[in-house]
């Protein structure tokens, strides 16, 4: 079990004496929308469900992200959230030297440890506001049989253009790339830069989350694309009814209405782009905090005037705000914290905070 995750509302309530409910959770990287309307409702009207076992290969809510997305359901797997399928691919693909590309999620190298498999990060760094190096990435690719690469990055949010992924994956075509791409239905032109519906590549497998645009998750779900051949070694690893009945009931719901999706994706983004502006404009002249660029909703920060991440995340968790403490990524250092947006007046009050805590007092 991994210990450092984003959302510890719980711990946070406990040391302030406070209920969890008076948390406000900016450490979590969820659309800040909230759910598409109607989900909760579409839940709560298909409780009677759970008396049944669900599909057991979830093949309804299969064909739903496949016909969106134009390819065939064959080509798609769907779990219990994509942090399953980390833990599955690399016992699936019988993985001996994995690639990843940090600084990143914990739980591509923890899948690793998990099935003794060696692995090695290319690391990106600051100067170049965390962006991965193709050259890097590429020789030490050549090595490796399974490269991990989140797109947009958790927690950078670095982007890499949709040509240096296609570069990559032709060029090394005994490389098997698990592109994450997770927090990318939040990025303007998404569309243009997915691989999600790139089936024919023999050595692409594609992660698709819906817990974050759609913000449901405690469903846990998520899909994963692939040639045919790949998506046939993941199934081989795959347990029967591995997303409940709840889930596939509400995935099953937003695909059969899919000229509701990308309204609901460009509203997102819209609201991201002006919320994003305001609160990088309220600390424009805050030198003791550098905002480093982002694609999408999460801003990643480094501290430069000697308070470490912990004492900072303390200093605004008194006010019952969590933010992430990125210590715990390889390649970042306890100056390093990380945001993820909420409402208006949320990132506002929070931008306020930060002035007061960034003060050596």
């Amino acid at each position: 079990m991994i210990i450092g995750h984003g959302g510890n509302k719980a711990n946070l309530a406990e040391t302030l004496g406070c209920g969890v409910d008076e948390i406000v959770d900016m450490s979590s990287n969820l659309n800040p929308l909230g759910p598409p309307e109607n989900i909760e409702k579409v839940i709560c009207d298909n409780l009677v469900k759970i008396r049944s076992l669900p599909e057991a290969d979830a093949v309804t809510m299969r064909k739903g992200f496949a016909h969106f997305h134009g390819i065939d359901h064959e080509n798609v797997v769907a779990g219990n959230g994509t942090t399953w399928f980390i833990y599955t691919i690399p016992k699936a693909l019988a993985s001996k030297k994995v690639l990843i590309a940090g600084p990143t999620y914990s739980d591509y190298k923890d899948a690793c440890l998990m099935h003794n498999i060696d692995f090695a990060h290319c690391l990106a760094k600051e100067p170049k506001m965390f962006a991965p190096d193709i050259d890097d990435l590429s020789r030490m690719a050549k090595d490796a049989d399974t490269v991990f690469l989140c797109n947009p990055n958790n927690p950078t949010g670095a982007l890499m253009p949709r040509e240096q992924l296609d570069y990559l994956i032709q060029k090394h075509e005994n490389t098997v790339f698990i592109i994450d791409e997770s927090y990318l239905p939040f990025v303007d032109q998404a569309r243009e830069i997915s691989l999600v519906s790139e089936t024919g590549y023999k050595n692409l497998i594609v992660l698709s989350s819906m817990s974050k645009i759609f913000r449901i998750p405690g469903l846990r779900t998520g899909f994963l694309s692939a040639s045919r051949k790949l998506a046939e070694k993941i199934m081989a690893c795959y347990q029967p009814w591995s997303v409940n009945a709840l889930a596939q009931t509400v995935i099953e719901h937003i695909f059969d209405h899919p000229e509701k999706i990308e309204p609901f994706y460009q509203k997102t983004r819209d609201y991201i782009k002006t919320e994003k502006q305001l609160f990088l404009e309220s600390l424009e002249d805050i030198q003791e905090l550098k905002l480093l660029d982002s694609t999408t909703y999460f801003i990643l920060a480094r501290l430069t005037n000697g308070l470490t991440s912990e004492e900072f995340c303390k200093k605004i968790g008194q006010h019952k705000i969590l933010i992430r403490d990125c210590s715990n990524f390889l390649g970042l250092s306890d100056q390093y914290v990380r945001f993820s947006l909420k409402q208006r007046s949320v990132n506002l009050h929070l931008a306020e905070l930060i002035k007061q805590a960034v003060k050596n007092d």
